[in-house]
């Protein structure tokens, strides 16, 4: 019979050094009150009721105070009891819970944690503090996708919408409409991609290194880090994400999660 493939030692850096402007309460987003707590805090839980980390590496704007606070203030929950994190029972580590300053951009920050990552780490996962309310099977399917031997691997949903590409309106046009449709892409093989996204770390090392010599032109075209291993030729694999995992950037997505939060059941233990 057959043994289960072992878990591989395993980080979760949470991007959260977003500005969060349009969320328009003039705060970083992580900050951004959410069923009583910010929104990082709830992620941060997400992250540890999972039971995958061994380490939480979380990126913040520099130099900002609450932020550093509300890191230490979640890792001496963790230190306490276990019925103080919601969701962390019997057998889920406590994972050792490290702060660093983020740059720039996503890509910046993400460098600076794994620059900070303890030093017999295998695989990674970068999850972006916006998708706070991400269920813990999401972070499950990724890990076990690893330990199969995926180099990369995203949780996705498929896209329900129809999907038009369109072109700025010329001429005679312009003064009808500011877009011309140029065509429709084919709906079935189309993904939303979510978060959290894992990958071997010497893989991700290797496309952050490759992405440090794009123009600016390059690193603008580059969304997140399962495409910055594309151009490296490595296959990304993709699992089933959750529809819990909503990425909260707008006044309408924060209603949508403070309403999950609110649901009978709560958001992370029910999937759709």
């Amino acid at each position: 019979m057959d043994s289960a493939p072992r878990t591989p030692v395993t980080a979760v850096i949470v991007v959260a050094a977003g500005s969060g402007q349009r969320l328009g309460y003039g705060m970083p987003k992580a900050k951004v009150p959410l069923g009583g707590d910010s929104i990082l805090t709830h992620a941060l839980r997400g992250v540890a009721a999972a039971g995958v980390a061994r380490q939480i590496c979380v990126a913040i704007p520099p130099g900002d105070p609450e932020l550093h606070a509300l890191c230490a203030a979640f890792e001496q929950e963790l230190k306490g009891e276990r019925g103080r994190t919601p969701g962390l029972g019997d057998g889920v580590q406590v994972p050792v819970v490290t702060i660093v300053d983020g740059g720039a951009s996503r890509a910046d920050s993400v460098r600076a944690a794994l620059a900070a990552l303890l030093p017999d780490t295998e695989v990674v996962m970068v999850h972006d503090a916006a998708r706070a309310l991400t269920p813990e099977a999401v972070f499950h399917r990724v890990s076990h996708a690893l330990a199969a031997g995926a180099l990369a691997v995203i949780p996705v949903l498929p896209v329900v919408d129809t999907v038009k590409t369109v072109e700025p309106t010329t001429g005679d046009g312009a003064a009808i409409a500011p877009e011309l449709v140029t065509g429709t892409a084919p709906r079935e093989t189309l993904r939303a991609v979510q978060t959290p996204q894992g990958f071997e770390l010497a893989t991700l090392k290797r496309a952050h290194e490759a992405a440090g010599g794009f123009d600016a032109g390059q690193a603008a075209a580059v969304t997140d880090d399962a495409m910055l291993v594309e151009l490296l030729g490595v296959p990304v694999y993709a699992v089933r994400g959750a529809s819990q995992s909503l990425k909260i950037t707008t006044p309408l997505d924060l209603i949508l999660a403070e309403g999950l939060l609110e649901g009978p059941l709560g958001a992370r233990w029910v999937e759709g």
